[in-house]
């Protein structure tokens, strides 16, 4: 059955890989960049692979959340529904860590932006569709005032951070019986990324890996059992601890945080 689906940072990276193979299988894409002639020459990537169906693109700067409303605003007046939503724009580095409303680029671009959009774009998101949200293995305990954009971090640490708090907000998330099944994964450590590649130096592995367990966490039947859940690909399993009460207080902290910021952009 073909399914419409959205991936955000389609340009490169795992974004790319997923993308390749998904069009490949006859669905409907719309793919994610904010360079447009990045994006133009993705598509025409695309366009040339095998039994491709329809390919839109959509242009945003996902680390300004006025473009984030803008986007969402132009797929609501576009598309009637949307299948599945894979938050996979990421940053790890840099060179202006701030914004303009002053919140650190990572947190808007790896947690928040992924949060807005899949709020906005619910009249198009029904129980039967799915969202998919990129965390990693690189995880740690959320500084309320690092989003607030009122502590500064190096680059490891607000990575870090935007990471875990992604995987705590899809399990809230997931809580609400009306909203799609939400998973968040890890899809491989040291894979070859422009992330790995800024952060360590070194090549890193092939992308398929992450690609093929976004694709699956996307389209598989049998992942509607895991909803709220985190699929750690490092492990190949979801993972088999519940969230303690200190990530469970800590995601209520990054919600409310999250729709201050929201409420006040």
């Amino acid at each position: 059955m073909q399914k419409t689906i959205l991936i955000t940072g389609a340009t490169d990276g795992i974004g790319l890989e997923t993308a390749k193979n998904l069009v490949s299988l006859g669905h409907h894409l719309i793919i994610h960049g904010r360079n447009s002639e990045k994006l133009a020459a993705t598509k025409s990537l695309l366009m040339a692979l095998p039994n491709v169906n329809t390919i839109d693109t959509v242009i945003a700067d996902l680390s300004e959340l006025k473009a984030v409303k803008q986007l969402a605003d132009a797929l609501l007046s576009e598309y009637q529904h949307i299948d599945v939503l894979i938050n996979n724009a990421g940053v790890f580095k840099t060179p202006q860590t701030k914004n303009a409303q002053g919140l650190d680029v990572r947190f808007v671009v790896n947690t928040i932006a992924p949060y807005y959009l899949s709020q906005l774009l619910a009249p198009v998101l029904n129980k039967q569709s799915r969202i998919v949200n990129l965390s990693s293995a690189a995880q740690s305990p959320v500084n309320i005032d690092a989003m607030l954009g009122r502590v500064d971090l190096d680059d490891m640490q607000a990575y870090a951070q935007s990471k875990l708090a992604i995987r705590l907000w899809t399990h809230s998330f997931s809580l609400n019986s009306e909203s799609p099944d939400c998973i968040s994964v890890n899809p491989g450590s040291l894979l070859a990324s422009k992330m790995v590649k800024e952060g360590f130096g070194i090549a890193g592995n092939d992308l398929s890996i992450g690609a093929n367990i976004v694709s699956e966490i996307a389209l598989s039947p049998d992942m509607a059992e895991h909803n709220g859940q985190y699929f750690d690909n490092d492990l190949g399993h979801f993972a088999t601890e519940p969230l303690s009460k200190q990530q469970l207080t800590m995601a209520v902290d990054i919600i409310d945080t999250m729709q201050h910021i929201i409420n006040n952009g």
